[in-house]
């Protein structure tokens, strides 16, 4: 059974997972805003070069080969915003990279090869789910070398199942990357049928909830990834508003984030 750690820098809690005790990684907490991850990383190895994207809730993942961290960083300094390139994950190129998503409310997950060292750090909302990107993410880390066997997957605090109201039509789009099924209704009722299903019933007609980490576990199973080797963060940013932002319970754009730093 792998355990999750509560961590305290300067007196902030952050999370740790034990399935990613080989990396310096971090799941932040609400209480280290307004930092920014080049702050962060002095949490996790000071000496680490910080990557990050602008977040659209699809599913590229790009390698740090593709990014430039210094100019960006100097730029910031300066005070202006560089423009950061689209994507929704990232995946590590060399030693000492520190790689950032941020959430609120959306699934952080970091993964690292215990063989290889290398890390991925990925968004996933119901959008990038439904689009595959944990897959998405895995098939380009095993092009790189990775086996499946080698991987460790934690996925982080998000909006839990039970209070993630949402239309079937999303619960459909989020669930047909489950099942190869082409009509509505199909999909739902299928995946409604699966041991610990990822679809829970709501009172109000044409609603279900939606349980989008549930989701990534079922896809992570069908990748071949013994479910061992999969840990889930059991914290919710909906119902713990102590620790963590929440777009759907507060309407406000601030997020927490989240990192893991290549050996």
């Amino acid at each position: 059974m792998h355990t999750w750690h509560w961590r305290n820098w300067n007196g902030l809690p952050y999370l740790t997972c034990s399935l990613l005790e080989p990396w310096p990684h971090g799941f932040f907490t609400q209480q280290f805003w307004p930092r920014s991850p080049e702050e962060l990383v002095e949490v996790l190895q000071p000496t680490a070069v910080v990557y990050r994207v602008k977040q659209v809730h699809g599913n590229k993942v790009l390698s740090t080969e593709k990014l430039t961290p210094q100019v960006l960083q100097k730029t910031e300094l300066a005070g202006e915003t560089p423009e950061k390139p689209e994507a929704d994950g990232l995946m590590s190129a060399g030693s000492q990279e520190a790689i950032w998503v941020c959430s609120a409310d959306c699934s952080p997950v970091l993964i690292g090869d215990i063989q290889t060292g290398q890390v991925a750090a990925l968004h996933s909302g119901w959008r990038g789910t439904a689009a595959n990107i944990v897959p998405v993410a895995i098939a380009q880390m095993l092009a790189r070398g990775s086996k499946l066997e080698q991987l460790r997957v934690a996925i982080g605090p998000a909006i839990s199942g039970e209070v993630y109201q949402v239309n079937t039509e999303v619960a459909i789009q989020t669930c047909a990357s489950l099942v190869d099924l082409e009509t509505p209704n199909d999909i739902l009722k299928t995946v409604q049928g699966f041991p610990n299903s990822p679809i829970l019933p709501d009172s109000e007609p044409g609603k279900v909830r939606l349980d989008v980490r549930r989701t990534i576990q079922l896809q992570l199973e069908q990748l071949g990834i013994n479910s061992e080797e999969v840990a889930c963060a059991p914290h919710c940013t909906y119902q713990e508003p102590e620790n963590f932002f929440s777009y759907r319970r507060d309407g406000q754009k601030k997020v927490q984030w989240s990192a893991i730093v290549s050996p």
